[in-house]
């Protein structure tokens, strides 16, 4: 099984847990079994038509499944996919 290491904004919607072992053969598969065991978590993971958000970057070790595939990105079973939301913010001058 990967392991999946979620953010702090996250772990609400996976009982707090800061990583969650989840069985699939692709990057892809790995989120959709972690949705699918955390309901409450598909709608921060995905927009409404089943894409996966922009501000979500998703890796597999230090490489983002961005430049790897996507979501086809092939996941083995001592795989570590972690969960990085982008951060916006900042400004101008103070």
């Amino acid at each position: 099984m990967a392991k999946v290491i979620l953010p702090t904004a996250l772990r609400a919607f996976v009982d707090g847990q800061k990583e969650v072992e989840v069985a699939g053969g692709t990057v892809g598969e790995v989120l959709e079994s972690l949705a699918s065991g955390y309901p409450d978590l598909k709608q921060h993971l995905y927009d409404g038509d089943g894409k996966l958000r922009a501000y979500v970057n998703v890796f597999i070790g230090e490489d983002n499944i961005r430049d790897f595939g996507g979501l086809a990105a092939p996941a083995k079973e001592d795989s570590v996919v972690t969960l990085v939301p982008a951060i916006a913010g900042g400004g101008g001058a103070v």
